[in-house]
């Protein structure tokens, strides 16, 4: 963890507060970090393959999938409209009872060549790990790299509750936080990646996993979940 979370971790013991929803401190400026949402608008947020948001909403300081698309294809899932290679990303969400989701980044967004954001992008799990209404596999659970690498242990809070998820990408170099705990890791493109890939369900996606710069993508998987303090920073 860097000295800025760190620092912003122990201010937050001492203090008890919590900072304003959606903003910058002077410190983060200074590091580099940028918003990805505004905490009013979906500014710099389109659904896949359309020129608008579709299915999401903004309400307190919130960004909300409504849970309206179906359980296969891109539906309502968005993504930025920057492209990025190397960053950190930073963010809340909470999930709603058997709740599904998931952060995709590396999205290439093609919609006449894949169909969907996991055509493409990696994906950072969200879901209800304990109310989901099926047997979870650990490489379902909150934090996996879907379908690739489980999480080394399951960190998350109840259902309702905000979590935090931080994801760092470079050069390759891919780390899975989760409430201030690093429970995945794994580099991109190597052998061992592309044998998980033939092993998996992923050996039917061509795309899967192959670009080096993308979209960061948020899931609409047909259940409600909250983000907020979205921000991002490149490295």
């Amino acid at each position: 963890m860097d000295k800025l979370f760190v620092f912003s971790f122990i201010m937050l013991a001492i203090t008890g507060c919590s900072p304003k929803l959606n903003t910058l401190t002077d410190a983060e400026q200074k590091a580099g970090w940028q918003l990805l949402f505004d905490g009013v608008s979906t500014k710099g947020w389109h659904t896949y393959g359309a020129k608008e948001v579709r299915g999401w909403e903004v309400k307190g300081g919130e960004l909300i999938a409504l849970g309206q698309a179906g359980h296969e294809g891109s539906a309502n899932d968005i993504v930025t409209e920057r492209e990025f290679e190397n960053f950190e990303l930073s963010l809340e969400w909470k999930i709603s009872p058997t709740g599904n989701s998931g952060i995709f980044f590396n999205v290439v967004e093609d919609p006449k060549k894949y169909a969907t954001v996991y055509a493409t992008g990696p994906e950072y799990q969200l879901v209800d790990d304990i109310g989901f209404p099926e047997k979870l596999e650990n490489w379902q659970k909150s934090a996996a790299n879907y379908g690739m690498h489980p999480p080394s242990r399951s960190v998350i809070k109840p259902v309702g509750e905000y979590n935090h998820t931080r994801l760092v990408v470079n050069k390759g170099h891919v780390e899975h936080w989760l409430n201030g705990v690093k429970v995945v890791k794994y580099q991109l493109w190597t052998p061992e990646w592309e044998k998980l890939i033939k092993a998996g369900k992923w050996s039917e996606f061509p795309g899967y996993g192959r670009s080096k710069r993308g979209r960061i993508a948020l899931q609409d998987h047909g259940s409600k979940i909250w983000f907020r303090n979205i921000k991002i920073r490149e490295l």
